[in-house]
C-alpha cells in the first residue's frame, strides 16, 4: 500500500502580483519568503542593495516567482513601471539604524520621505493597493513603570532622525489616502528579530559577539525595554493587513514580547552556557528611548491574527541556530561593524 502524504499547497492569494520594496533587507526578505511559502503570488523585489541588504537572502527562492530589480525607490522612472505591473505594493524599504541616523541624517530623509512620496505618487497614478510598513519608534517612548502601551491613537513623538523620518512617511501615506484616494494601510511594528538581520542590530550583534568568544555589550544600565516579535510573525501580520485590512486604517503589530535589553542578553548567554553576568557595559547612546510596548488588539480582533512565536526563548533559540549555521554570511560584515561601534566607544 502506498502511504498517504498530506501536502500543504500554497493558497490562492487575493493579490497575484506584489512589489516588495526593500525585499532584500532583513524584514522585507523574510516577508518575501513568507509570501512564496504561503500563497501563489508572484513577487518583484525593488532594493537598492545597500550594506543592510543581501541578494543571498533571496537566492533559494524560485526564479519564476521572485524577481529582483536593483534600484532606488526615490527614482520615479524606476518605480513607475514596476508599480504599474502589480496589484499591490508592500513598502519595507527604509534606512533604519538609529545610530547611523545620528551620524548622518541625510540618507534617512531621502529614502524614508522622498522614497515614500515617490511610491505613493506611482500608486496614485496606477490605482494600486499600497501597504506601508512603519515602526513603533514614531511614538517616542514610555516610562519603565508606565503600564500603558502604544495604540493606534497614541500621539507621535519621534526622538531621532530615523523615527522622525518614519513619522513623516506615515503622515504622507495618510494624506495621500485622504487627498487622493490612494488605497493604503499602515502598520507600526515592535522590534523584529530572526534570520538575515544585519549584525549592527541588537540581537544579532550580541549573538555574534558570543559566537566569537567575546562578551556582549550593553548600553547604559541595560534596562531599556523593547517589545520583541519574530519576523515570521510580522510577515503573517502584514499579509493579513494587505488582504483584509480596512483602507486608511493603521494596525499595530506586536507579540507581547516586552523584555529589557539585559534580560535579552542574559537569555543569549544562557543558550551558550555562559554566566549571565558576562557582560561588557558601555556608554549609553544619545536619544536612547526607554521603553516601547505595543497593544495589538485591533489587529487580532479585526483580522483574527495571532503570533506563532509567543515564546520568545524558542524564537531566540531558532535565531541563534540560524546565525551559528550561517557564519559565512555574517563574518565578512563583523569586523567593519565592530570597528564603527568602537569608534563611537560602543
Amino acid at each position: 500500500m502506498i502511504p498517504f502524504t498530506c501536502v500543504r499547497l500554497p493558497r490562492l492569494s487575493l493579490v497575484n502580483r506584489i512589489l516588495v520594496t526593500g525585499g532584500a533587507g532583513f524584514i522585507g526578505s523574510n516577508f518575501v519568503h513568507h509570501v512564496v511559502a504561503t500563497t501563489d503570488a508572484e513577487v518583484t523585489v525593488l532594493d537598492k542593495l545597500t550594506y543592510a541588504s543581501s541578494e543571498e537572502s533571496l537566492a533559494a527562492l524560485p526564479s519564476d516567482r521572485v524577481r529582483l530589480v536593483v534600484g532606488d525607490i526615490a527614482d520615479f522612472d524606476t518605480v513607475d513601471p514596476l508599480v504599474a505591473a502589480v496589484d499591490a505594493v508592500v513598502h519595507y524599504a527604509a534606512e533604519s539604524h538609529n545610530d547611523n541616523s545620528l551620524s548622518d541624517p541625510a540618507p534617512f530623509i531621502k529614502t524614508n520621505l522622498v522614497g515614500t512620496f515617490t511610491l505613493l505618487e506611482a500608486a496614485r497614478k496606477h490605482d494600486v493597493r499600497f501597504h506601508h510598513v512603519s515602526t513603533d519608534e514614531v511614538y517616542g517612548d514610555l516610562e519603565l513603570d508606565d503600564p500603558k502601551r502604544f495604540t493606534e491613537d497614541t500621539p507621535y513623538q519621534p526622538s531621532s532622525p530615523y523615527s522622525a523620518s518614519k513619522a513623516g512617511s506615515d503622515h504622507l501615506v495618510r494624506a495621500w489616502v485622504r487627498s487622493f484616494g490612494v488605497r493604503a494601510t499602515i502598520s507600526n511594528c515592535s522590534n523584529n528579530y530572526g534570520p538575515w538581520q544585519h549584525i549592527e542590530k541588537f540581537i544579532p550583534r550580541q549573538i555574534t559577539e558570543v559566537i566569537e568568544g567575546r562578551r556582549p555589550r550593553l548600553y547604559g544600565d541595560g534596562l531599556n525595554v523593547r517589545d520583541w516579535i519574530h519576523t515570521e510573525d510580522h510577515s503573517s501580520a502584514v499579509m493579513a493587513i494587505l488582504e483584509r485590512g480596512r483602507i486608511g486604517e493603521t494596525y499595530l503589530i506586536g507579540a507581547d514580547g516586552e523584555l529589557s535589553n539585559v534580560e535579552v542578553v542574559k537569555a543569549i548567554l544562557r543558550h551558550f552556557g555562559r554566566p549571565e553576568d558576562d557582560i561588557e557595559w558601555v556608554t549609553d547612546r544619545a536619544g536612547h528611548d526607554r521603553r516601547y510596548a505595543i497593544e495589538s488588539g485591533k489587529l487580532r480582533t479585526e483580522l483574527g491574527w495571532q503570533p506563532k512565536f509567543q515564546d520568545f526563548d524558542k524564537g531566540l533559540a531558532d535565531t541563534i541556530a540560524w546565525y551559528q549555521a550561517n557564519e559565512a554570511w555574517w563574518r565578512p560584515l563583523k569586523a567593519e561593524t565592530e570597528a564603527k561601534y568602537a569608534a563611537k566607544g560602543h
